[in-house]
């Protein structure tokens, strides 16, 4: 499956995006989907993970309140609705996915996931 994040920008402290993410080749309602964000300098970090069949999620708990993961399996992709940005969440952001059970839950490593999408910047403007 390839993955394509899209949907960052420039934006300032309290706005408000929406990223998505477009899955192309295989059906990605037979994959967990996450989100992570990198930093120059720091490790990728997990930001939210949904279930293939989008009953279950997950946030870190920077984000827990503010950022709301969902998915389309009709159309092939994934959300992340992003609110109250604060300066702290400027990072490229990425999406992955990795093939899973019906049932299974989200994942929150990095070293669970199989497949990834190249990532899209945000900036978030004090």
């Amino acid at each position: 499956v390839q993955l394509q994040a899209s949907g960052g920008g420039l934006v300032q402290a309290g706005d408000s995006l929406r990223l998505s993410c477009a899955a192309s080749g295989r059906a990605l309602m037979n994959y967990a989907t996450g989100w992570f964000r990198q930093v120059p300098g720091k490790e990728r970090e997990f930001v939210s993970g949904i279930s293939r069949s989008g009953g279950s999620t997950n946030y870190a708990d920077s984000v827990k309140g503010r950022f709301t993961i969902s998915r389309d399996n009709r159309v092939n992709t994934v959300y992340l609705e992003m609110n109250s940005l604060k300066p702290e969440d400027t990072a490229v952001y990425a999406c992955a996915a990795k093939r899973s059970q019906y049932g299974a839950g989200a994942f929150v490593k990095t070293s669970e996931y199989d497949y990834w999408g190249q990532g899209t910047q945000v900036t978030v403007s004090s």
